[in-house]
């Protein structure tokens, strides 16, 4: 398993695309190998790093097939420079950055980046237990004569936040069209656990869900003073979002990306390991560049 944030170290262990190929394949083999067709669990070695074939029915898998990696068509390594730098970035990098800094085109370095964020996408199968405080906010630009809930034009997101006595512990946000208590019962069904304690404001999206939810408190936000820890969060992340991708064209990938690190912030060492491997148990994705 590599551990850490440094980048020499990073570039010495992975220093061809072999060295990537062997990773991958030890994470995709850790519990044994099984044909990707027939199920079997024999196989043959072969030549190429990482790679097995079938004794049953000779069908030959390469480490990165049926993966985020499968059929990648750059090489291996600055692919794995790509999830390196995206996920051990305080702030990310945008895939202008990528392109400078590894001589790929832009549009590649994009699309690639896709499958990162893809695999930073969370399961929701840890939902949010104890203190929780609950807000909706807009992202995007002015529109001429209208405000808050009456723009048109700008994207609703519902963020959730667990607290502990040290501040916030993790957070979760979603892209919602509307502030309704159909969208805002999804959000909280995938996300937050039916016994949690939860403070929002007085909107009235929330009130229909205490039945489902009993621990739902509703307060007067004051302009968001009552929610300090709440609005800080929701700073943070527009300013990130200003910083790194300037626009809000792929919001959901944004969020999920901005949430995968901070709520990993207390296992920096091993992020780019466990983001390998829900790279190598993602269904492989397809985009035009």
């Amino acid at each position: 398993m590599f551990k850490g944030l440094n980048l020499i170290e990073f570039s010495e262990r992975f220093a061809t695309d072999d060295d990537c190929r062997k990773y991958l394949s030890e994470i995709k083999r850790e519990n044994g190998y099984q044909c990707g067709k027939c199920r079997h669990t024999h196989y043959y070695e072969i030549k190429k790093v990482g790679s097995r074939q079938c004794v049953n029915c000779k069908y030959a898998e390469s480490a990165t097939a049926r993966t985020l990696f499968h059929k990648v068509k750059f090489p291996l390594r600055k692919a794995f420079y790509i999830a390196f730098m995206v996920v051990t970035n305080k702030k990310g990098m945008s895939s202008y950055e990528l392109s400078r800094k590894l001589g790929l085109r832009q549009k590649t370095c994009w699309s690639f980046k896709q499958k990162v964020i893809e695999a930073m996408k969370s399961g929701g199968n840890n939902p949010f237990k104890g203190d929780i405080e609950v807000d909706e906010f807009y992202v995007g630009g002015p529109e001429a004569g209208n405000t808050g809930r009456g723009n048109k034009t700008k994207q609703q997101v519902v963020m959730a936040i667990q607290t502990d006595g040290f501040g916030i512990h993790r957070c979760y946000a979603k892209v919602i069209p509307s502030a309704h208590s159909a969208e805002l019962q999804v959000f909280f069904d995938q996300h937050i656990d039916k016994d949690a304690n939860m403070r929002t404001d007085g909107w009235k999206g929330y009130t229909s869900l205490k039945q489902r939810y009993p621990g739902i408190k509703q307060e007067v936000s004051a302009k968001g003073k009552a929610f300090p820890l709440m609005h800080r969060q929701i700073m943070m992340f527009k300013s990130w979002l200003r910083g790194t991708h300037h626009h809000c064209t792929y919001l959901q990938k944004y969020i999920d990306e901005f949430c995968y690190r901070f709520n990993r912030l207390k296992y920096q060492d091993t992020l780019f390991h466990r983001l390998i491997e829900r790279m190598v148990f993602n269904q492989p994705l397809f985009y035009q560049n």
